[in-house]
């Protein structure tokens, strides 16, 4: 019966607290795979024997320290994972990585299980999804229309349903336009707050790993998970938490007039008005605004100098072999020639003019909500005329990256042709929490399906953060840490993993004495240092039974995080600490017994 089961991360868990095994779920994907007998979709497919090997060594689901445990996921070829090819859809730039990406390592970490490397427009340079000489995937809902790209093969993959989700990455739209395509989620974080180590450039500056999913839910747990700090990345940022606001408190913007365009498609224009109705009787206040600057702000991404950030990453692979590269992704990359160092600075003040005209448009308003596409196009359109159909396509997604929004690509209900048809929901960065939000509360009521299946996601429970409101977050510092002699008084209250971080650069760390467990004592100080820390999620309602384990001098309070947020946690009386050694330099406690134990 595994036939019909849905593939989101809750259908999957709850089948195997039914009793599924995960090789079970293993066999399903490669039977789906042969199902769907698209051979566009993968550049490298892992042997399920491989597969099946690595699944044996699981241990029993535990879905506190693995919160992804045995759900398939895919990558999309500019991403590593270890002994796994990458080709960036190119065979002369091929290598072949020793180690995963950060994020990739994340997932897999969490209990992911990656069954292969999805296609991609070559060198992440498009928005169609056929400009691949590996034979471009067919769209999951209609196969007379483009895919969608650059990030094809991982949104196919998702819609089709032979995996959970999939990594994508996102320049100019590549983690938006294929989602609307295949009538699924894509979710494009703020630049930086997942890790780009491990991945192939398009434009180092511009670019962010993307996370397909079949709900919104879904998408948001991949990035909680994989949102992680990444000292050894120059381009990692770490995420700022918000507060969102209430729903019936968003302003949101949506195009004017003039701004809304879809190139005579009246089907995809009457779906977007057909959503402003419905933001409207669900209580959002809408306020029209131009978007002519952000529309110029997108025209600088390829018409612009940034096309010579492209140029970095295979300039010399386009002078020593040019026949090696697609003629369409050599023509683009190779503009680059034509800019010198003075037209960069000029587009960079060019940039900034316009952002400053983007800021004023975007005062008193929580988010836009903007069609994701201008329309689909087919197959054949792209053969007659390439280069226009992929840049009329990306019209509303190409500045996105540029002012460094976060946004987020949903399906609405499907265009009266039985296509698919969304939005997507943009601000700017760090909004991840509320875009999610309001996107929930858009979908709520709406007719919407699992990809391209004809199955109906029940939009009226979609709340993610449900579970999140009736629990607390706990940091510990010592024996309630992973592995540590203590930590089953939390997992006996139902109490998971959330992440690992450092507080603030305000506390010092010290081993106390006359303890029967060995456990540091954490005290705020004018002159302190950032310690290592977890944090943990426990239910409220078990709080007093975890704070009755708790005895003097320890006790719990407020710490603050380094990158603010302050969450509850285990602190220490000063008195305790005046015969204790300061074990603060070693920066965190499980840092301070490995050196005693070597």
């Amino acid at each position: 019966m595994l036939e019909k089961q849905l593939f989101d991360i809750q259908s999957i868990h709850d089948a195997y607290k039914g009793g599924t095994k995960v090789e079970d779920i293993v066999k399903e994907v490669y039977r789906r795979i042969e199902e769907v007998n698209d051979d566009g979709i993968f550049i490298h497919l892992q042997p399920i024997e491989d597969i099946l090997k690595e699944v044996s060594s699981f241990d029993n689901m535990n879905l506190t320290d693995k919160p992804l445990w045995g759900i398939p996921f895919t990558v999309k070829d500019n991403i590593d994972v270890a002994g796994v090819p990458t080709t960036a859809a190119c065979e002369a730039y091929e290598y072949t990585p020793v180690e995963d990406a950060f994020v990739v390592k994340l997932l897999k970490e969490a209990g992911a299980i990656c069954i292969g490397k999805t296609n991609l427009d070559q060198f992440a340079t498009g928005l169609v999804g056929v400009r691949t000489p590996y034979g471009a995937p067919k769209n999951a809902v209609d196969a007379s229309i483009v895919p969608g790209g650059s990030s094809c093969g991982s949104a196919v993959a998702v819609s089709h349903q032979i995996v959970s989700f999939s990594l994508g990455t996102d320049t100019a739209g590549s983690g938006r336009v294929p989602a609307a395509l295949n009538n699924i989620v894509g979710f494009k974080p703020t630049l930086g707050t997942l890790s780009k180590q491990g991945v192939v450039p398009a434009c180092l500056t511009l670019d962010t790993i993307s996370i397909f999913a079949l709900t919104i839910c879904d998408a948001s747990q991949i990035f909680d998970i994989s949102a992680q700090y990444n000292i050894k990345d120059p381009y990692s940022k770490k995420r700022e938490l918000e507060e969102p606001k209430k729903t019936e408190d968003m302003i949101i913007g949506v195009p004017n007039s003039a701004s809304r365009i879809f190139y005579g498609d009246d089907l995809e224009e009457e779906s977007y008005e057909r959503t402003l109705i419905e933001l409207r009787e669900k209580g959002f206040t809408l306020k029209e605004i131009d978007l002519e600057a952000f529309f110029e702000v997108g025209e600088l991404l390829y018409e612009g100098s940034w096309v010579a950030e492209r140029y970095t990453v295979i300039g010399d692979l386009i002078e020593k072999a040019p026949q090696k590269v697609l003629d369409v992704t050599r023509n683009i990359i190779s503009k680059a020639k034509n800019f010198s160092s003075s037209d960069v600075y000029r587009d960079i003040y060019k940039l900034n003019e316009l952002k400053r005209e983007v800021e004023i448009a975007l005062e008193g308003i929580d988010l836009l909500a903007l069609p994701t596409i201008t329309r689909p196009y087919t197959v054949e359109d792209l053969e007659n005329e390439p280069i226009e159909a992929n840049s009329r396509i990306g019209l509303y997604t190409k500045f996105v990256n540029l002012l460094d929004f976060s946004a987020i690509a949903i399906p609405v209900e499907r265009r009266k042709d039985g296509f698919a048809s969304g939005i997507t929901a943009m601000a700017v960065a760090h909004k991840e929490d509320t875009l999610s939000l309001f996107c929930r509360t858009l979908q709520e009521g709406m007719k919407l399906y699992y990809g391209n299946s004809k199955v109906e996601i029940d939009t009226s429970t979609s709340d993610c953060n449900k579970d999140k409101k009736e629990r607390i977050e706990i940091a510990v510092v010592g024996a309630h840490l992973k592995n540590m002699p203590l930590n089953y008084q939390l997992t006996d209250l139902d109490a998971s993993y959330v992440y690992r971080t450092r507080t603030a650069k305000k506390y010092k760390l010290y081993n106390l004495v006359n303890e029967d467990i060995a456990k540091p004592g954490l005290i705020k100080t004018d002159d302190g240092y950032a310690i290592e820390i977890e944090v943990w999620s426990l239910p409220i309602k078990n709080l007093g039974a975890f704070e009755k384990n708790i005895s003097t001098p320890l006790c719990i309070g407020d710490i603050e995080l380094e990158n603010g947020k302050y969450v509850k946690g285990f602190l220490c009386e000063h008195i305790a600490t005046l015969e204790a050694e300061d074990i603060s330099a070693f920066g965190g406690w499980k840092a301070y017994l490995n050196s005693i134990e070597k």
